[in-house]
C-alpha cells in the first residue's frame, strides 16, 4: 500500500475487496515483537547483574547500542512492503527492562521521526522485564491504561484468581512464594482513540513453560481466562467495543489457554457476538512459525481481534489480514540452529528468538 500523505491511503485492488476495488482506504499496522532481553547497562535493583558489563553476558554499551540498532531496523519494516510504506501505528513489546530502554529505542535515529508515545508499567520482578505499547502520537490518543495482575497459586486445583492493585508482580520465570502464589506477568490494557475511533489494546506475556509444558499449562490457561474476563468487562461498558489482544502467549494457537480460555476461533464465520478471531491459527496450520521450541516450530506470538473488528462494513476500522515478519537478515544461516530466529550469542548481537507478527486495520475514506 503506497502511502505518501499524512493519512495512510490504500488503493485496494479487486482481488481484495471485489466490487470495492477502486475505493480508498486508511491503513494502520498493528505489530507485536518480543524484544528478547532488552536491557541497558545500568545496575538497577531488579537482579539484572547478568546484563551488566561485568555480568555473564558481558553486556557493554556497544552491545546495547547494537541491540537498539537491530530492533529499530526490524520495527520500522514490520508490515512494510512495496505498497505499504508506513511503519506500524502500534507496537506491543515484551522482555523490556524499564521505560529508559524504551526511551532510548524511540529516540533512535531510525525511529525518532515516527514520534512514538510509550505506555509502560514497571514490575517488581527479579529480572525486571515488562510489557509495553508504543503508539504513533499523530494517529492514536490514549485515554486510559492499566496493568491487570494475574494472580494464581500452585497446588490449588481451582487456581485462585484475584484482581488487586496491591500485588502487581511480573516474573520471567515462575516464582513460588511461601503462600504458593505463582508470580507472573500482568496484562497491559490501553484504551484510546485511533483517528477518532475508540480502540482497546491488550498486551500480554503469559507464564513461561518453565517446569514443562504440561505442568505449567494451568497458569497460561488462567491467563487466557483473565484476558477474556478483561474483554468481557470492556463489553459491559461498551457492547460494541473494538478490542485487539496481542502478545507472546508461550502457547500455540491450538492450546487450551487460547481455544478455551479466550475462546478464539479459526474462522470468522465461527465468531459469535463478544467472540474472538485468531488469524494466526490458520497460519500455523499452513506451516508458519514465530519461534522454535524444542526444535519444533510454533506460533506463540499472536494478535487476535474482537468480533466487532471482522465486519464487512469498512466505514470504520476493520481487520484485513495478518502476517509474520521474518526476513532473511533475521534468520540464523548456519549450524544447528539454521532457520531459527537470529538471537544474541557470544559472537553476535542478534535480533530476538521470536519473529514479530502484525495485522492490518483498514477503513474506507469517504
Amino acid at each position: 500500500m503506497k502511502i505518501k500523505s499524512f493519512v495512510a491511503i490504500l488503493l485496494v485492488f479487486s482481488s481484495l475487496f471485489g466490487a470495492n476495488a477502486q475505493k480508498k482506504y486508511v491503513v494502520r499496522t498493528v505489530a507485536f515483537y518480543n524484544f528478547e532481553n532488552l536491557f541497558d547497562t545500568i545496575n538497577n535493583p531488579n537482579n539484572d547483574e547478568e546484563w551488566l558489563p561485568e555480568g555473564l553476558q558481558r553486556w557493554t554499551s556497544a552491545k546495547y547500542k547494537q541491540k537498539l540498532e537491530n530492533l529499530s531496523k526490524v520495527l520500522m519494516q514490520i508490515g512494510v512492503n512495496d505498497k505499504q510504506k508506513e511503519a506500524p501505528t502500534f507496537i506491543g513489546g515484551s522482555e523490556i527492562e524499564n521505560r529508559n530502554v524504551l526511551e532510548d529505542l524511540v529516540k533512535h535515529p531510525n525511529i525518532l521521526k515516527e514520534d512514538y508515545g510509550i505506555v509502560h508499567f514497571d514490575s517488581p520482578d527479579k529480572r525486571g522485564i515488562d510489557v509495553a505499547l508504543l503508539y504513533k502520537k499523530k494517529y492514536f490518543k490514549p485515554t486510559s491504561f492499566i496493568n491487570i495482575p494475574l494472580i494464581i497459586y500452585r497446588g490449588n486445583s481451582n487456581e485462585k484468581e484475584k484482581e488487586t492493585e496491591e500485588e502487581k508482580l511480573d516474573k520471567d520465570k515462575i516464582e513460588i512464594a511461601n503462600d504458593n502464589r505463582v508470580y507472573t506477568r500482568d496484562i497491559l490494557l490501553v484504551t484510546g482513540f485511533l483517528d477518532g475511533e475508540e480502540i482497546n489494546v491488550l498486551v500480554n506475556h503469559w507464564p513461561s513453560r518453565s517446569g514443562g509444558e504440561k505442568k505449567s499449562s494451568p497458569f497460561r490457561e488462567a491467563a487466557g481466562r483473565l484476558a477474556k474476563k478483561t474483554m468481557d468487562s470492556i463489553y459491559k461498558i461498551n457492547p460494541k467495543a473494538k478490542i485487539i489482544l496481542m502478545g507472546d502467549l508461550n502457547d500455540g494457537t491450538y492450546n487450551k489457554s487460547v481455544k478455551v480460555g479466550i475462546g478464539a476461533k479459526l474462522k470468522k464465520s465461527e465468531v459469535q457476538q463478544f467472540g474472538v478471531f485468531n488469524p494466526f491459527e490458520q497460519m500455523f496450520k499452513d506451516g508458519n512459525s514465530t519461534l522454535f521450541y524444542r526444535d519444533s516450530g510454533d506460533i506463540f506470538d499472536q494478535i487476535m481481534v474482537s468480533e466487532t473488528l471482522i465486519k464487512e462494513d469498512f466505514s470504520t476500522y476493520q481487520y484485513w489480514k495478518a502476517g509474520i515478519y521474518n526476513k532473511p537478515f533475521m534468520i540464523e544461516k548456519f549450524g544447528r540452529y539454521a532457520g531459527y530466529p537470529l538471537r544474541h550469542s557470544e559472537n553476535e548481537i542478534g535480533y530476538s528468538d521470536h519473529f514479530p507478527v502484525y495485522i492490518y486495520l483498514v477503513k474506507e475514506v469517504k
